[in-house]
């Protein structure tokens, strides 16, 4: 996102606590004269000295292993944290724009999931900390629109991968491939039927810059449509990566999703917006970077 943003000529300000972020992601713009980052937890006030366009609060573990260890902080995140960025960018007149998530319609009983879905979601379950915080932060968004005439977006994120992502993130695509890498076997859990559909991050980026200049207050969905198995998704990361490994299966964890796929029609309509890189493309642009990560990781 900070490297789109720098692209289109907007001056920068990165914000993180590094909670389950990794500096070194940034490393190569620390030097960009338009780029600065601010360590910072923003369930905590912000002050940003001079001028904002907009704020894009994309803060929050994502990754089920990441929100399961960081319950509390996640709902903090979700709730002080976007209340926090919502006060600065009414303070400074800017729009803001929330990344929210599918996990909003939780388990679907619609397929595939449109905004209008109200979902499905466990409260007490223990993902609720996740979907829960998300839920709080749309309302919380719309709140302020509406009693404020904040300018506000809220983008509705499916399945995203790419590289930066960690080897350990805990999420389908960094297992599997880390897995197929070293040769080990591919873990899923149930019986691999449930679905899932992936987006390649640069796409989810310009989704994102498109609803950002984009005037539509309610949420939009961000996704690829592009539906298949779990197992299917094992067998192609086996395929790509050439890799030896066999697939096993583990115990389907509490909450987990049967199926998840976006409708899109919304934002074709008023983004004019479609995923256009290639599902066997955008995992051999994963696959080459977290070679790239083993490899110095081996050597270190």
């Amino acid at each position: 996102m900070c490297d789109r943003l720098l692209a289109d000529g907007y001056d920068v300000v990165a914000v993180d606590n590094f909670l389950t972020g990794a500096q070194e992601n940034l490393a190569h713009l620390s030097t960009h004269a338009r780029f600065r980052f601010v360590l910072h937890d923003i369930t905590q006030p912000l002050a940003i000295d001079g001028p904002l366009d907009g704020v894009l609060n994309l803060a929050s573990p994502a990754s089920p292993k990441d929100y399961l260890e960081y319950p509390i902080a996640t709902l903090d995140v979700g709730s002080a944290g976007t209340r926090n960025m919502l006060e600065l960018a009414r303070a400074k007149a800017a729009r803001f724009l929330l990344a929210s998530t599918s996990e909003c319609y939780g388990d679907p009983l619609v397929h595939p999931q449109v905004e209008t879905y109200w979902g499905n979601v466990n409260p007490v379950g223990p993902r609720s900390c996740y979907d829960e915080s998300k839920r709080f932060g749309e309302a919380l968004t719309m709140a302020y629109h509406r009693t404020y005439g904040l300018r506000t977006n809220i983008a509705r994120i499916f399945n995203t991968y790419g590289p930066r992502m960690k080897l350990d993130d805990g999420r389908v695509v960094p297992a599997f491939i880390d897995q197929a890498l070293g040769g080990a076997p591919l873990t899923i859990f149930g019986d691999g039927s449930q679905t899932r559909s992936f987006c390649y991050v640069s796409d989810l980026v310009d989704g994102i810059c498109k609803l950002m200049h984009s005037a539509e207050n309610y949420p939009v969905n961000l996704g690829n449509p592009e539906e298949m198995t779990v197992r299917e998704f094992a067998e192609r990361i086996l395929r790509i990566t050439a890799s030896p490994s066999h697939i096993v299966t583990l115990p389907l964890p509490e909450d987990d999703p049967r199926q998840r796929r976006p409708d899109i029609s919304k934002a074709r309509r008023l983004l004019d917006w479609d995923p256009r890189v290639p599902l066997d493309e955008g995992l051999r642009r994963t696959i080459d970077y977290f070679r790239g990560v083993r490899d110095a990781r081996s050597s270190a």
